[in-house]
Order: C-alpha cells, then sequence, then structure tokens
C-alpha cells in the first residue's frame, strides 16, 4: 500500500463520528476523553488499520519516544572482544524494550567536535533522555545536556563536580576486599593492574587497592592498564620484571586479568601456586580462564538496566536518587 492509500486520522475521525481533534487526542494517549467515545475511536483505528504518523505525533506529544545511549570512546572499542559494552548495551536495551521505547546507540571519541554532534543531537529534540556510560576525564557532555534540558542519567561516578545523576557500584569498596581476599590467604607481596586513571573505575579500584594494603602495612606496587587484555599481559610481564619476588596480582578488570594470566604462562609461573589473581567484572569468560579467575562480580547487565529505568522516570518528570550504588560480591574460584 503506498503512502497516498494508508488510511489518515480524518478516516479516523470520519469513522468514529467524532471531530480529527477528539479522534488526536485518543491516539495520543489523552485520558480527557470519555470512555465511550474512547472505544469508538480505537475500534475505528483497528478496522482502519491505521498507523500515527510518528513525526506529527512527536509534535503534539513532545515525545519521540527514543533514548540516546552514548559510549565515550571510539567505535572499535565498543566493538572490540571485551564483553563489558555489550553487556550494558543490553542490559539498557532489555529495559527500554520493555517500556516500548528505542535506543539510539550514539559514540564519542575524544574530540570536540563529536561532542557538539552527539550535543546537537540530542537538544534538537531527537529523543527524550540519553545515558552516558565509560566517561573519561572531566568529561563536560553529561552537564552541557543536563543544563540544555536534556534529562540524562550516568553509567558511573563523574570525575567533575555535577548534580547529574549515575547509577555505579561502590568501586572503591570491592576493590578493597578483593585486595584483602589475597592478604588473607596469605600473600605478602600484592601487586595492581590499575584501570586508566581517567575514569573513575579505575581511579576509584586503586584507591581501594591501597588502602587495602596500607590496613595491612604492605608497600604497593602498582602498574597501569586500560582494561584491556593486552595492556593486562604487558603491565603483568613490567610487574614481573620490576618485581620478580611478588605472589598476587589484582588486576582492575577481568579481561586485564586474563592478560595477566597469559603473561604469567609465558613467563613459567603457576596460578595460584606462584602467583594468585583476581580480577574484577566477572565476565561469562572468567569461567573458562586457566585456571577459572576469582573476580569481583559487578552486575553489569542490571546497571544497564537500572540507567536505563532512571532516565525513563527523569524524562516522565518524576523525581529520581542521585546516586544509586548496585551491589559486588567476591566470586572465589580457582585462580586465588
Amino acid at each position: 500500500m503506498s503512502g497516498r492509500d494508508r488510511p489518515t486520522l480524518e478516516n479516523v475521525a470520519q469513522r468514529a463520528g467524532v471531530s480529527r481533534a477528539t479522534a488526536s487526542r485518543v491516539v495520543n494517549g489523552s485520558t480527557s476523553v470519555a470512555p465511550h467515545i474512547r472505544d469508538k475511536v480505537l475500534n475505528a483505528v483497528d478496522a482502519l488499520g491505521y498507523v500515527p504518523n510518528q513525526a506529527a505525533r512527536s509534535l503534539v506529544t513532545q515525545r519521540t519516544d527514543s533514548i540516546a545511549l552514548v559510549a565515550s570512546e571510539t567505535t572499535s572499542r565498543v566493538f572490540s572482544d571485551d564483553p563489558f559494552f555489550a553487556a550494558v548495551i543490553r542490559g539498557v536495551s532489555l529495559e527500554l524494550e520493555a517500556a516500548d521505547k528505542q535506543l539510539v546507540l550514539m559514540m564519542v571519541g575524544p574530540s570536540g567536535p563529536s561532542h557538539d554532534r552527539v550535543e546537537r543531537y540530542a537538544t534538537g529534540g531527537h529523543v527524550d533522555g540519553a545515558i552516558i556510560f565509560s566517561m573519561h576525564g572531566a568529561d563536560p557532555l553529561p552537564e552541557r545536556l543536563s543544563r540544555a534540558g536534556v534529562p540524562v542519567v550516568c553509567n558511573g561516578r563523574l570525575l567533575t563536580q555535577s548534580q547529574v545523576p549515575y547509577v555505579d557500584v561502590d568501586n572503591e569498596d570491592a576493590a578493597r576486599a578483593a585486595v584483602h581476599h589475597l592478604l588473607d590467604t596469605g600473600r605478602r607481596r600484592v601487586a595492581t593492574i590499575a584501570g586508566p586513571q581517567d575514569m573513575s573505575a579505575g581511579i576509584d579500584r586503586l584507591k581501594g587497592y591501597r588502602s587495602a594494603m596500607q590496613d595491612a602495612s604492605r608497600r604497593s606496587i602498582v602498574a597501569v592498564g586500560d582494561f584491556t587484555r593486552q595492556s593486562g599481559a604487558l603491565a603483568m610481564s613490567q610487574l614481573l620484571a620490576d618485581d620478580p619476588q611478588l605472589d598476587a596480582v589484582f588486576a582492575a578488570s577481568d579481561a586485564m586479568a586474563d592478560g595477566a594470566l597469559r603473561a604469567l604462562r609465558q613467563n613459567g609461573r603457576r596460578v595460584p601456586d606462584d602467583v594468585a589473581v583476581v580480577g574484577f567484572d566477572d565476565m561469562e569468560f572468567a569461567r573458562d580462564t586457566e585456571p577459572p579467575l576469582t573476580t569481583v562480580r559487578q552486575p553489569i547487565t542490571d546497571i544497564g538496566r537500572t540507567v536505563a529505568r532512571q532516565v525513563l522516570r527523569l524524562a516522565a518528570g518524576e523525581q529520581i536518587e542521585p546516586v544509586l550504588l548496585l551491589p559486588t560480591e567476591l566470586i572465589k574460584r580457582e585462580s586465588a
């Protein structure tokens, strides 16, 4: 059927015996129409197979039924072999699908033009709200969108003084518990492969490591990675070269822990006999590493669902919690 043959709102109004304005209010979900009139209009919609024009409907309702999911990463990073991004996207997608909303995935690189592009899109009335995750540094985008009136919720603590709400886990406390586990099992020279220090997760997990080591009056041994397997392997080799006697390592992500396991094997170290390893995330592959990885479980898919739920509430005009922290759990397996 061509666009000219499709039933119009005027056809619906005529069949239902009501004005076009009344038919429009019913189609757009107004509750001010009498039930028997509403039933007539909906019966006409069903009989004619009428489908509302989304662009016109948005002009009336001021809603697009779309939410932007903004990843502050390059496309190659988001679509890499790191399952973290897929888990976040899955969680957001499940919640938006349940609410009959559309997900619009956008990438923001480090350059100003990419920030401007996303800001123009989000403030141009194309989405009802925005979720921002994997932020680096003092990212100005959340605050800029919020000041422009766009409902914004972030996944992760912001590094700026901002009132933009966020959903996260207590990264510092979880890392401290993981390192205390290594110390409690008798490990004495515990190193860490920290995450990037321009991200709150990397900063807070390093704080938790340092806090646990200070509690035990132990010296901190630190290398920094970027949450990838390659950086974990490189950092582990550097740590072994700097301190051949280390007997444990806390890696701030499972991907870096997996890289560390590979480097330990290449350097002839047995896990956990010579060096114990703990990761962070509890990705699915953590069960299949050699040996299976002890790690901090954070509910990544649930975090995605929660941040989506929060932005939907905010877009609906509700007051929401400024900070929501979801629980973590130390999952003990054979690596430590």
